[in-house]
């Protein structure tokens, strides 16, 4: 991994598109550090430092300019959730169907409508922090308003991060046209790697059993993440020989690899954010009541475990479903005259590619599940700082080790086609 880093520093257009991509990660992170217009930024940062819980969460995913209620406290996360929203809604609503088969434009239109959507969900969501921190009885500990609250202000506050998020979506879309890499995965990358100082810092200054036990769970997981993010079952195919205009094509044979976790990172982040919605929502309404309910989902709880958990298995089955079609896939396969040997083109190699798919997915479903849950059991039974258990394990070392993974093998792509022009020269 190293040597093809070091190999594309070396060349001269990839060197460009590495440094592209730098500068807009350290844009990124100098607008995590200034704070919007009116917002006492220190208090929120202590309160938000002992509240833990959702906030600490989401604080996470936002490279903690939460904490600061800075330019890009919202982060990238809601471009992520219009961008589910638009996907899950495709096999819906035939509108969307037929954008999606129409290659390239129908694509731009997706986009832009993600992109309108996006808008809308930042703009809302920076009303909530707004009320969420001028509202002294939303969060315990807090002994006042902890922005300006005068009209002017809030409106301020609120444009400042609704256009915060909407310049990191560009930022996002800029790494992943002249960059290397998916930018708004990269994103989510940098935003995780910020709190691993914060994490090791608790790990240091932990127990015993924390010190030695943590290092290998942490490479147990990386190891498990890797193989499972790396681990295909490929599907024999065959192709028969037929006549294209005067030629006799030949036929040949290759396969069809289905990943064990197609659905990748997603279904973690939509079931943190649906299981987060609620007990948000429950702590906002003043009434002792719903304060109960709160607690009751709130994070690390058995409630939240649970029900995350079950959200993570249920959501990768839909994802799958969503981006891979058998149907389609079997009819793609007798149209240009594959098969899978052993099995009859049309319907039985639907009904084939869906068994293997609904085994491929449970394990997935199931590893995706277990990896998310395990910083909640680390604080529950092993005794572990929240802020080691969130920073250094389970959700973050699945996002980290991903796109990893993903950004070298682009890197591997571009040096082998720079490669390939040269020989052909």
């Amino acid at each position: 991994m190293l040597q093809n880093f070091l190999n594309a520093w070396r060349v001269p257009e990839l060197r460009s598109k590495l440094l592209f991509t730098a500068a807009m990660l350290l844009l990124y992170r100098l607008g995590s550090y200034l704070p919007s217009p009116g917002v006492d930024s220190q208090r929120i940062s202590d309160l938000i430092n002992g509240q833990g819980g959702v906030l600490s969460l989401l604080t996470l995913f936002s490279g903690g300019g939460l904490q600061r209620l800075s330019v890009f406290a919202l982060g990238i996360m809601p471009y992520i959730t219009a961008s589910i929203i638009l996907q899950v809604l495709t096999p819906v609503f035939p509108n969307l169907q037929a954008l999606q088969k129409e290659g390239e434009l129908g694509q731009r239109r997706i986009t832009q409508y993600t992109r309108y959507l996006t808008v809308g969900l930042a703009g809302a969501q920076a009303l909530g922090y707004v009320y969420l921190f001028s509202n002294p009885g939303a969060i315990s500990g807090a002994s006042g308003s902890l922005i300006n609250t005068s009209l002017r202000s809030v409106v301020l506050i609120a444009v400042t991060l609704t256009a915060g998020a909407t310049l990191l979506m560009w930022i996002g879309e800029l790494i992943t046209q002249r960059g290397i890499g998916n930018g708004m995965s990269l994103l989510i990358f940098a935003s995780i790697l910020t709190s691993a100082p914060a994490g090791i810092s608790a790990w240091w200054n932990g127990s015993s059993f924390e010190k030695l036990s943590l290092p290998l769970v942490v490479v147990a997981v990386i190891f498990a993440v890797v193989y499972v993010q790396e681990g295909i079952r490929k599907i024999p195919i065959q192709y028969a020989k037929r006549m294209v205009g005067r030629r006799m094509t030949s036929g040949g044979s290759t396969y069809l690899p289905l990943r064990v976790n197609m659905a990748g990172v997603i279904p973690v982040i939509f079931a943190a954010a649906i299981m987060a919605f609620p007990a948000t929502v429950f702590q906002l309404v003043p009434s002792g009541f719903t304060r109960d309910l709160a607690g009751w989902l709130g994070y690390g709880s058995w409630a939240y475990i649970i029900g995350e958990g079950t959200l993570i298995f249920l959501f990768t089955f839909f994802y799958v479903a969503v981006i891979f079609n058998s149907i389609e896939q079997a009819d793609n396969l007798k149209k240009y005259g594959g098969f899978i040997p052993g099995v009859r083109p049309g319907r039985p190699t639907a009904q084939y590619l869906e068994r293997v798919l609904v085994r491929l997915t449970v394990a997935g479903a199931l590893f995706l599940a277990l990896v998310a849950e395990l910083p909640t059991l680390f604080i529950k039974f092993a005794d572990f700082s929240p802020a080691t258990a969130r920073a250094l394990g389970g959700t973050s070392v699945l996002i980290v080790v991903g796109v990893a993974i993903d950004t070298m093998r682009q890197i591997e792509s571009q040096l082998s086609m720079r490669a390939y022009k040269g020989f052909l020269r």
